[in-house]
């Protein structure tokens, strides 16, 4: 029985949880909230008031879906203890804490869900074999959809009938910018470790057309002419962050999340 930790109750924590409850091989060590009112009806021995007391629960797996602060607070800490899985990877754009959590990943896994990021596990070994040569992962969603920070809030704010792009450049630069959008970017990073967060390429359009669905293009240059673009489609409601199919996919990055030893792995 593997014990999985969650932290962060919002509505894919929520999922998590009710998922791991069902599940005959997992067992629901404990859950976290930056807001404890949102754990107010939720049973009392399972609910963990504070981080720091997460060792008394003897957890398997710390899996993380609130706020990448908490990667920067508590993920060297965890992996001390257990398997982490991030589910906040733009905070890995910080070379230092990315270096920090490598370090700390000598006994347990440091997990990376590939989310809407198609072909990870194929591009993983193009960076591998030093084949891979650029990669660009393009964004579109309803401007309602994007929680954007500095000038790239004012921008998107004056979109009106027409899609703006956004920004165009580095992934490392964006993740700070849209911490909450760029999750696949960030584990697209961690897959072309060959290029990492500043050759890889990362795009956001904000398309007021954009009702139904995010939308997420990866394209790949490789040696020889070597091309492969993808485009996903993702449904979504106008106004949600996060896409109905990540859901899905993101427990099946923490069911895989298991048996890879210490290091850094996708998911």
């Amino acid at each position: 029985m593997r014990r999985v930790g969650v932290v962060g109750y919002g509505h894919l924590g929520k999922f998590l949880v009710e998922k791991i409850q069902e599940h005959p091989d997992l067992e629901l060590a404990f859950v976290w909230n930056r807001s404890p009112a949102a754990l107010e009806r939720f049973p009392k021995d399972l609910v963990l008031q504070d981080l720091k007391d997460f060792k008394e629960r003897n957890v398997d797996l710390i899996v993380e879906v609130a706020h990448p602060d908490i990667t920067r607070q508590w993920g060297p800490i965890f992996l001390q203890e257990a398997d982490y899985m991030i589910g906040s990877p733009t905070a890995l754009s910080s070379q230092e804490l990315e270096t920090s959590l490598r370090t700390a990943a000598t006994k347990h896994g440091l997990y990376v869900p590939s989310g809407a990021f198609w072909g990870a596990e194929d591009i993983k070994k193009m960076a591998d074999r030093g084949t891979l040569q650029n990669l660009k992962v393009t964004m579109t969603k309803h401007p309602s959809s994007f929680k954007v920070n500095g000038d790239l809030k004012t921008k998107n704010d004056q979109v009106k009938d027409t899609k703006v792009i956004l920004y165009d450049g580095p992934v490392r630069e964006l993740c700070p910018l849209a911490p909450n959008n760029v999750n696949t970017m960030a584990a697209a990073a961690i897959a072309a470790h060959n290029l990492g967060f500043d050759k890889v390429s990362g795009s956001i359009v904000s398309d007021p057309q954009v009702t139904d669905w995010h939308i997420v293009e990866v394209e790949v240059w490789g040696p020889n002419g070597f091309n492969v673009k993808t485009t996903r489609s993702n449904p979504a409601a106008v106004g949600a962050v996060t896409g109905t199919a990540t859901y899905a996919s993101f427990l099946s990055s923490m069911l895989g999340a298991k048996g890879k030893g210490a290091g850094v792995h996708l998911c």
